[in-house]
């Protein structure tokens, strides 16, 4: 929230988007894994743009690309998830970048398998690396695209169900709707963020 002139607290509202961060946890064996949706939309945008060459900066690989004709940063934290608040802080302090101007794609248990939904602020829904970004950022007032994921089967807890790799026709669902989570990306930088949440409801 910010005041206003009057003194009244006027609600944040999404700018467009410069920097998108893909959520997930570096490593081979986290690669295929419901919890690393957002580097796998990352890839899938970087692959899109043409991306060569990634820049360490600030505990994260960055790369400048071009959407819709705007430069854009994608960026992957090389921490794990529940620590990737410090670079993601660090690197919009870096790169000039206001809570607004910020896309986060992670993994959603709440919303069902293979739908994709945009959020703008509120809290972090145990999702550890929202928390972790809210705490470290000091704000809640970011976009978020939230990867579908469904609820795990029977008894198995949440972090079994987001780090067990993916196989088969389950692997091929999810490399699918990556591709669908970079389209929406790409749309929402394109259209905007009010335009491309009301398309997808």
């Amino acid at each position: 929230m910010v005041r206003a002139q009057s003194g009244k607290v006027a609600m944040a509202e999404p700018k467009d988007i410069r920097l998108v961060v893909g959520l997930g946890n570096p490593g081979a064996k986290y690669q295929k894994t419901r919890h690393n949706a957002g580097y796998a939309t990352i890839d899938m945008l970087a692959k899109h743009a043409g991306v060569r060459y990634w820049k360490s900066q600030a505990g994260m690989m960055v790369a400048g690309v071009k959407i819709a004709g705007k430069d854009i940063y994608l960026a992957r934290p090389q921490t794990y998830m529940n620590e990737v608040g410090g670079p993601i802080s660090k690197l919009v302090r870096q790169l000039k970048i206001s809570p607004e101007e910020l896309l986060v794609v992670h993994d959603d248990v709440d919303v069902p398998n293979t739908k994709l939904q945009l959020k703008f602020g509120g809290g972090h829904d145990g999702h550890n690396g929202l928390r972790s970004i809210i705490q470290k950022m000091g704000s809640r007032d970011f976009c978020r695209l939230r990867f579908g994921v469904g609820r795990p089967p029977g008894r198995m807890s949440v972090a079994q169900y987001t780090l067990r790799p993916l196989k088969g026709t389950q692997l091929e669902s999810f490399a699918i709707e990556a591709q669908n989570a970079a389209a929406v990306v790409e749309r929402t930088v394109a259209k905007g963020f009010a335009a491309e949440a009301a398309r997808l409801g």
